[in-house]
């Protein structure tokens, strides 16, 4: 069986490969909603009872350092992580389940000329990441 890229991937940069951090590794790499870190932590001591929260964070740091994962914010304020979009992608995350959908083809120019001409600052990048129900919340199916 062949590893997951994200793990030949941390190994090339030198990470241990463990059985805790595979496990952390296999829910993100597989997973199309948001977690925290608790929520991953508690998912893969169903399979891998020694994992340590520590290790949970040094995973998370390790994949967000290598750009396979990146951070969100929730409207509850808590940070959760994602697989990170290829290229310049935007964000959906359902409020209620966690479920994050990419979307692409913003047309978001006009307005960030018009708000740097008003505050002077030069634009450089963004992030737009917007809230709601998906359709299985919506409905009332999840």
């Amino acid at each position: 069986m062949s590893e997951h890229p994200w793990l030949v991937q941390l190994n090339e940069q030198g990470y241990r490969l463990t059985g805790s951090r595979r496990a952390v590794v296999e829910i993100m790499a597989q997973s199309t909603h948001a977690h925290t870190p608790i929520e991953i932590y508690d998912e893969a001591r169903a399979n891998h009872p020694a994992l340590g929260l520590v290790t949970v964070y040094r995973t998370l740091e390790a994949l967000e350092k290598q750009g396979l994962i990146q951070r969100v914010h929730q409207p509850r304020g808590c940070q959760a992580f994602i697989t990170a979009p290829a290229g310049h992608q935007h964000l959906l995350l359902c409020r209620q389940c966690g479920e994050a959908a990419i979307f692409e083809g913003d047309d978001l120019e006009t307005l960030i000329k018009s708000i740097a001409r008003k505050t002077g600052f030069q634009i450089t990048e963004h992030w737009l990441q917007l809230f709601g129900l998906c359709p299985n919340c919506k409905n009332g199916l999840a």
